[in-house]
């Protein structure tokens, strides 16, 4: 068990008198507050808080983090209170305490939902004070060390956990020691299985690699002493989990492992890291797909290295690590590092550091994105990157992870330019906007003012950056498209109602709407949305409790006379039908008679007039609107015919001769054949317009061997 005075021992050289006396003072609270608190492994509770300080003190973190390490069980375990904390403490660190206690209390009933909301509570803590995370990791590591004293599937539970979020995370962070304990200690319990059957494979190599990797290490120092480079040489047996990953994401055998055994070279200048891999290059031959320069393209996290493998003489690869010392106390603790304990703002780093882009894209995300499971894709993909390297016609690197398209990169270059992507070029030549990107690929993108989101772009991006972004345009463009239709209609149904002269005034609806609906609408156009959406549906019902004293008395008329009507008059279309759903039901095509017909929660859906449920008055007539073909761009619509005929040879045929003469194509048929030489044809054709569909049927209906012809 680690003293109290063994974590003031490392950091008195550091830290000021005034320093250690809030230490030593949140050292008592915490022995108070735990006082007669044992874990399961049978230790005082305060053990473990020790443990987490010691941890952060190794991490030469400041002292406001430590002291809210020793206390970071507090509120959750014992009966102190906030009040308590922030009177001892001070609200700086009541509130790094709190935050670790937020992401603790974690109670929903799918594992998926408890994921999420673990997630969340994660991010937003980090986003108010990074330290939070830092606390939390450290608290995660010596939990896992007395996972043991568990049971088993609370084990499993907080192994597969700390696999899917902490150690991810602490990738992300760049806090690479941090990250491979996380990993080490959860694989054994998340996978046992399969964490004995590798460890059944490096335990008999293992001797063997450590004498190789020190002959290695000798004749380095030596390359390094002979030439006057600095240089402080370590040697590591590739860690269990990480071989486990590697082999099952690339599908190979432990044989291919080529940085099983790895030296790690730290110098003190990039000058001298580069001159240090030439000398290792000449003295031996290295695999040259193995090679990769991590100090110009440094990783999404910003860890930097030279990575190369060398051949032994034993034809034994040997994986070789070069950095400078900077560079290895950032690999080793990433953003940790670097923490600027004299900031008095700590949301700045957040703000600041590229290491952290990512994680401000996931609170957008997170604000916009309600479903659990899409909110833990996007995550993970953000989380867990595997990492390629592109280029801008000018040589800009630009990093993205496997998988990316064409399409991901142009947002990835600014939103705007993805949103306007008309095309793309790849290594100088066009290609689909859904291609694949791979590490070397020169990519050019291509936009005009005219070309916008669909929402099959959705399938063909993989970063959450463009998924964000197509799913913020599409809301967008709906919500305008929504607040348009909804004035129109608030505006045609308003005339029909008299009142006094205020009544209308934007103030006064908006106070009728406050009693009258339980829609929070704080604006008319948030009004508008409500009723272009479908959620507020105009009417007499709805006015007369609007407006209870100015009500007007409508005739009533059926649906078919208000149909005829609006037919025989022609009346000025509220909307048209460009960008509009069609129904299933009917399949409306361009030309033929229509009504709108506002679905809720979805807004217009366009109808045909002989549709059975417009015919039959199935649709509620409150919900009609007009609608119109005008100033539709040409395209293509499904029709559907049932023709009745003679069951001969080459009917079918010259069916089909005759729809494709009249430039008709069809996509499905259906034929059903009777005793009594008769057949029945069901075809899905593909036609421009009404015009087109009726050309087509008096075409077939003057065929002898057709007796019928008549749309579905």
């Amino acid at each position: 068990m680690i003293r109290f005075d063994d974590i003031l021992d490392k950091v008195s050289s550091s830290y000021p008198e005034k320093d250690i006396i809030l230490l030593k003072k949140a050292y008592v609270f915490a022995a108070q507050a735990h006082k007669g608190q044992t874990r399961r492994s049978g230790e005082p509770y305060l053990s473990h808080s020790l443990e987490v300080a010691n941890m952060l003190a190794n991490m030469r973190l400041d002292k406001t983090t430590l002291a809210a390490g020793l206390l970071h069980d507090v509120l959750e375990d014992t009966d102190s209170t906030a009040v308590e904390l922030a009177q001892a403490f001070g609200k700086e660190i009541t509130h790094l305490v709190e935050g670790v206690t937020k992401i603790s209390r974690v109670q929903e009933s799918s594992p998926e939902a408890r994921q999420a909301e673990s997630i969340r509570k994660i991010i937003l803590a980090m986003t108010d004070d990074l330290r939070v995370i830092f606390i939390k990791l450290a608290d995660r590591i010596h939990n896992l060390k007395t996972l043991k004293f568990l049971s088993e599937d609370k084990q499993k539970q907080i192994a597969k956990e700390t696999l899917e979020i902490y150690a991810p995370i602490a990738n992300r962070l760049g806090m690479g020691r941090i990250k491979a304990e996380l990993e080490d200690l959860s694989f054994r319990f998340v996978n046992p299985e399969d964490y004995f059957e590798v460890a059944s494979l490096v335990e008999p190599r293992r001797k063997k690699a450590e004498r190789e990797l020190k002959k290695i290490k000798a004749s380095l120092e030596d390359l390094m002493n002979e030439n006057k480079i600095p240089a402080k040489i370590s040697y590591r047996i590739k860690r269990l989990y990480s071989i486990d990953n590697k082999m099952k994401k690339r599908g190979i055998d432990f044989g291919q492992v080529f940085d099983f055994m790895a030296l790690r070279l730290i110098t003190d200048t990039v000058k001298n890291c580069y001159a240090a891999l030439g000398f290792i290059h000449q003295k031996w031959p290295h695999h040259p797909r193995r090679f990769r320069d991590l100090i110009a393209i440094p990783k999404p996290n910003l860890y930097q290295s030279l990575h190369t493998t060398i051949i032994t003489e034993k034809n034994m690869p040997i994986e070789i690590q070069i950095r400078t010392r900077d560079m290895h106390n950032l690999a080793e603790n990433g953003i940790g590092a670097h923490w600027k304990y004299k900031e008095k703002d700590p949301s700045h780093i957040m703000k600041e550091d590229r290491r952290l882009h990512w994680l401000r894209e996931m609170v957008d995300l997170y604000k916009e994105q309600k479903s659990p499971r899409e909110f833990l894709k996007s995550l993970k993909t953000d989380l867990i990157p595997e990492e390629i390297y592109v280029f801008t016609p000018r040589g800009k690197v630009i990093t993205l992870p496997l998988g990316a398209s064409a399409l991901d990169f142009a947002f990835n270059i600014h939103s705007e330019i993805g949103l306007h992507c008309a095309e793309v070029k790849i290594n100088g030549k066009g290609a689909p906007l859904k291609t694949t990107l791979k590490t070397g690929d020169r990519v050019e993108v291509i936009t005009s003012p005219e070309k916008t989101p669909t929402r099959d772009w959705l399938n063909i991006t993989f970063t959450s950056t463009a998924r964000h972004s197509i799913k913020r345009w599409l809301n967008l463009q709906k919500r305008m498209k929504h607040t348009a239709l909804g004035k129109k209609l608030w505006e045609k149904e308003a005339k029909k109602y008299k009142g006094p002269p205020e009544w209308l005034k934007e103030k006064n609806v908006l106070k009728s709407l406050a009693s009258a609906t339980s829609f929070r609408i704080k604006k008319m156009e948030d009004f508008y949305v409500l009723i272009g959406s479908g959620k507020i549906i105009l009417g007499k019902k709805f006015m007369e409790k609007l407006f209870s004293a100015e009500k007007v008395i409508k005739k009533k008329e059926t649906l078919i006379k208000k149909v005829v009507t609006k037919v025989s008059k022609k009346p000025k279309p509220i909307i048209q039908v460009k960008g509009v759903q069609l129904a299933r039901c009917c399949s409306p095509i361009r030309g033929e008679q229509i009504i709108g017909y506002i679905t809720a929660g979805k807004g217009i859906t366009v109808h045909s007039l002989r549709c059975p449920r417009v015919v039959k008055e199935v649709l509620d007539a409150d919900r009609m609107v007009d609608v119109s073909w005008e100033d539709t761009p040409k395209g293509t619509y499904k029709g559907r015919l049932l023709i009745r005929g003679e069951d001969s040879p080459g009917v079918l045929a010259k069916i089909a001769t005759a729809i494709a003469r009249l430039e008709g194509n069809i996509t499905k048929a259906d034929v059903v054949t009777f005793s009594d030489k008769k057949a029945r044809f069901k075809l899905t054709i593909i036609i421009q317009d009404i015009r087109q569909l009726e050309a087509i049927i008096k075409k077939l209906s003057g065929m002898k061997e057709i007796f019928s012809v008549e749309r579905m």
